[in-house]
This record gives structure tokens, C-alpha cells and sequence, in this order.
């Protein structure tokens, strides 16, 4: 298992950390490569799971919900615009459904999946955002487009680590058993712990208050295992065990992003609302 998930990380990192290093574009690409295929994997459960839909159009709804603020800036938001132009599109199509209760369930469906996994583009929004670091910090070089980015992911990826080890070691009480069985109260903690404490290094080292960090670590693992179970009772209810087979030893993509489709809109509430 261990050894599965290193070489998921040898084939998800570089590019990842490259996206943030280059950051503007690269980033918002990144992220819509990643929608594309975890918005696949997700209409594929929610058809196995009995609930019908329009896959491409939910992909394609999806990709707007995601990075449509990328596109020029209109009056009202480009992105809540084209997302309610895509989602007039999901109903339209919809209305070709001879039984008004299937037409009824495919428009809700499609409309979920699409803004379920378009939640990863608060990804990008993150990086446009220019919530201040210290430039005189110690990784205060990074600028605010990198910065709030790579805590994000090093605070999730703490989560996940520090609960998997603490759970195979200390796990005993069952955590929302019915929808993971494998998860342990004692692992929820041991990631909230790591992430406390990864949040506030981070966010100190940006020239910020640890004290927020603290926080910051707190709510995105909060939010990231929220992100987990969420994937988790779709699959559930799908009977799969896995999203895809895209990622050698870890699924598909959407197993792999599913923290951060509840942990990127969080942070970026919490960047431009608490540290801004």
C-alpha cells in the first residue's frame, strides 16, 4: 500500500509542483485537465449508482464552473454567468426526456456532478487571489499566487498522511463506519494535529500569525475529510471501490482530488475573509 501511494506521488507531484511554480495559466490547466477526468469518473458512480445524467454536457458544465472567472471579466462574474448559461443548456437538454420524472432526475443529476467536482476550481481562484505575504518571510519570495496554494496542498497531503499512519498504528474506534470502514477516530486526529501544525508553520513563514495558521490547518482538514467521505458515499453507493484505474495504486483521478474539492473553496474563504 505504501508503496503504491509513493508512486502515485512520483506521477502526481512534479507536475503539480511545477503548475504552482509557473502558476497564472499553467495552473488553471492543470486544473481543468483534472475536472475533465474526475468529472468522468464521477458521472460513470452516479450512473452506477442508478441516478442518470448527461455526462459530456455535465463535463463541459463542470469545466465552466470551474474556470469560467478565467475568461474576461463581465458584469455580475464570467463564471457565474457561463455557469448559469451551462446549467439553462443541462435543462434544455433535459426537457427531451419523454417521462418529465427521468428529465427531472437527469437535470438534478448533471447540475450536482457538475458543480460537485467544478468545487476544484477554487484551485485557480486561489492562486489569482493577492491575500498579502511578507516578502521579508521565509517564504514570502513565493508572492500570494504560490504561497496559499502550496499550503493548501501541503496541509491536505498532511492530513491524509498523518491519518493513514496514525490510523494503521493507533486506529481502534471506527469514524463514520457506514460510509468508510477503514476510517479511525484515531486517524481523523492524528491528521488534524499534523495539519494544526503544518497550517502554522506555513502561515508563520509567510510573515502571517501562527495562531491563524492554526486555524487555517484545522478547517482545511476539517474540510478535507469531509472532501473524503463525500467521494467515499458515492462510491459506496455506486459498489465501486475505486473511481477509475488511472492512477497506479490509488484509482482514478477523482480519489485523488476529492480532498481538495471541499478543502479549495474553504481556503479560499478563509485567505481572502481572514487573512486578507
Amino acid at each position: 500500500m505504501l508503496r503504491d501511494r509513493a508512486r502515485s506521488a512520483a506521477i502526481l507531484v512534479p507536475p503539480l509542483l511545477l503548475a504552482v511554480w509557473l502558476g497564472g495559466f499553467w495552473v488553471a490547466l492543470l486544473v481543468g485537465i483534472a475536472v475533465v477526468l474526475a468529472g468522468m469518473e464521477a458521472f460513470r458512480l452516479l450512473t452506477a449508482a442508478g441516478h442518470h445524467s448527461m455526462p459530456l454536457l455535465g463535463v463541459v458544465l463542470a469545466v465552466i464552473v470551474a474556470l469560467g472567472d478565467t475568461v474576461k471579466e463581465l458584469p455580475g462574474g464570467s463564471g457565474l454567468l457561463l455557469a448559469a448559461l451551462g446549467i439553462v443548456l443541462v435543462g434544455t437538454g433535459a426537457l427531451t426526456r419523454l417521462d418529465p420524472r427521468e428529465g427531472l432526475a437527469i437535470f438534478a443529476t448533471t447540475t450536482f456532478g457538475a458543480l460537485y467536482v467544478g468545487l476544484l476550481g477554487f484551485v485557480a481562484r486561489l492562486a489569482a487571489t493577492d491575500a498579502p505575504v511578507d516578502p521579508a518571510s521565509l517564504l514570502g519570495w513565493l508572492g500570494p499566487n504560490r504561497a496559499w496554494i502550496l499550503v493548501l496542498v501541503l496541509v491536505v497531503w498532511a492530513f491524509d498522511t498523518f491519518a493513514y499512519f496514525t490510523g494503521r498504528r493507533f486506529g481502534r474506534r471506527p469514524f463514520m463506519a457506514h460510509i468508510s470502514p477503514s476510517k479511525t477516530l484515531e486517524g481523523v486526529i492524528g491528521g488534524l494535529v499534523a495539519s494544526a501544525l503544518v497550517g502554522a508553520v506555513l502561515v508563520a513563514a509567510l510573515g502571517r500569525p501562527w495562531l491563524a495558521g492554526l486555524g487555517f490547518g484545522l478547517v482545511l482538514a476539517a474540510a478535507a475529510q469531509a472532501g473524503d467521505l463525500a467521494e467515499s458515499m458515492l462510491k459506496r453507493a455506486a459498489g465501486a471501490k475505486e473511481s477509475g484505474t488511472l492512477i497506479p495504486g490509488h484509482g482514478g483521478m477523482l480519489d485523488r482530488v476529492d480532498s481538495f474539492l471541499f478543502a479549495a473553496p474553504v481556503a479560499y474563504f478563509y485567505v481572502v475573509s481572514i487573512l486578507h
